[in-house]
């Protein structure tokens, strides 16, 4: 495989970049790891506080010379607009208690409810620390973000979920678009139309947003060996992104019951669901999934229901209890190897790459 145009502009040997993973589940070592491979190393940093953002991109910085991503959500909403009233907050906390219970936890407050990073205070973080590159879901860059990216010579990605956002991406300035199908795991980006009507498959969305601009794409969803590679590549993309493959890396923060469910039978099905955060994300369907699905419609946007799940979802993942964990990933899951070094696993997609490509 070539760099490509993403590889040649961004300074990286292979068309590959981690998918950025929140929530804890992205790791120093992981990123280090895919970066020193020669693709592009991520790390989700949306929930991090300013000054851990600025420590994150130290630590980076100080165990690889080679170029990573730190990416962060652009908000959707005003969150403090979201914040439920005491009898609402009240009805949400009923609801979920018998799992507060089971797992011998505590609800949060209301304060802990409301608390969420402030992104302007995080961009400036990020902008201050200079990564080589950030990245973006959920929106549009700020004006102010193009302007200084530019500035220090920091390379600017976003998402988009549907050729749409691509063009509006394009005409914002970035230096190039993740085209991201709903086969990919974790939370969907769409921010445009609501997710319902901004579900395109990766092999539909990635020669349309092809089409439609003319910076680097980068194919995302469903992708984790070399065929879909190969597949992305064949059909225009400039280099592609894999999550969930590296998601199952022994380098990544993902707990030890959430790697099991990955690369199993159980991982050929995934849902779309709201119940683990409050937005729309794909993931493997557990007892929880399934126990709530009457209430996908009546649990609080995120934040609020991210905030009173997280010491269900931790707890879970500590007991060893895949029920009650969100099992994030995408529709080619079960093709993940079994806790491979991430570095192993970036060759061997290099390995089977190559040899399709030269078929």
């Amino acid at each position: 495989m070539r760099p490509g145009r993403l590889g040649e502009s961004l300074g990286i040997e292979l068309p590959i970049v981690q998918g950025p993973f929140g929530g804890g589940l992205s790791s120093v070592e992981l990123a280090v790891a895919v970066s020193e491979g020669g693709g592009l190393g991520s790390y989700g940093a949306h929930l991090l506080a300013p000054e851990e953002i600025t420590d994150l991109v130290a630590r980076l910085k100080a165990d690889t010379d080679r170029p990573f991503a730190v990416n962060l959500w652009v908000p959707l909403e005003d969150g403090t607009a979201l914040r439920p009233s005491e009898a609402e907050l009240a009805a949400h906390v009923a609801r979920l208690k018998p799992y507060y219970d089971e797992l011998g936890v505590t609800a949060p407050t209301a304060a802990g409810v409301a608390a969420r990073p402030d992104f302007d205070a995080q961009l400036d973080a990020l902008i201050a620390a200079a990564p080589p590159v950030i990245s973006l879901v959920m929106g549009l860059p700020a004006p102010r973000l193009v302007e200084e990216t530019r500035r220090l010579g920091i390379a600017l990605i976003g998402t988009a979920t549907t050729v749409d956002e691509a063009v509006a991406l394009e005409r914002s300035g970035v230096d190039a678009i993740v085209a991201s199908g709903t086969d990919a795991g974790g939370h969907r980006g769409a921010f445009l139309r609501p997710v319902r009507e901004s579900l395109v498959g990766t092999f539909s969305l990635v020669p349309q947003v092809v089409d439609a601009v003319t910076v680097p794409v980068v194919a995302a969803g469903g992708i984790a060996d070399g065929r879909g590679i190969a597949a992305a590549l064949a059909l225009g993309a400039d280099a592609v992104q894999i999550g969930t493959g590296f998601l199952v890396s022994r380098e990544s923060g993902a707990s030890a019951v959430h790697k099991r469910a990955l690369g199993t039978p159980e991982a050929r099905t995934t849902v779309l669901t709201r119940l683990f955060s409050g937005r729309t994300a794909r993931g493997i369907p557990n007892r929880f999934v399934r126990d709530m699905a009457a209430h996908e419609d009546h649990v609080p946007p995120y934040p609020v229901q991210n905030a009173l799940m997280q010491p269900i979802r931790r707890a879970a993942g500590a007991q060893g209890r895949p029920e009650y964990v969100n099992l994030w990933a995408g529709q080619a899951a079960a093709l993940a190897q079994e806790s491979p070094a991430a570095g192993a696993y970036l060759a061997d997609l290099v390995e089977e790459a190559d040899r399709l490509l030269k078929r």
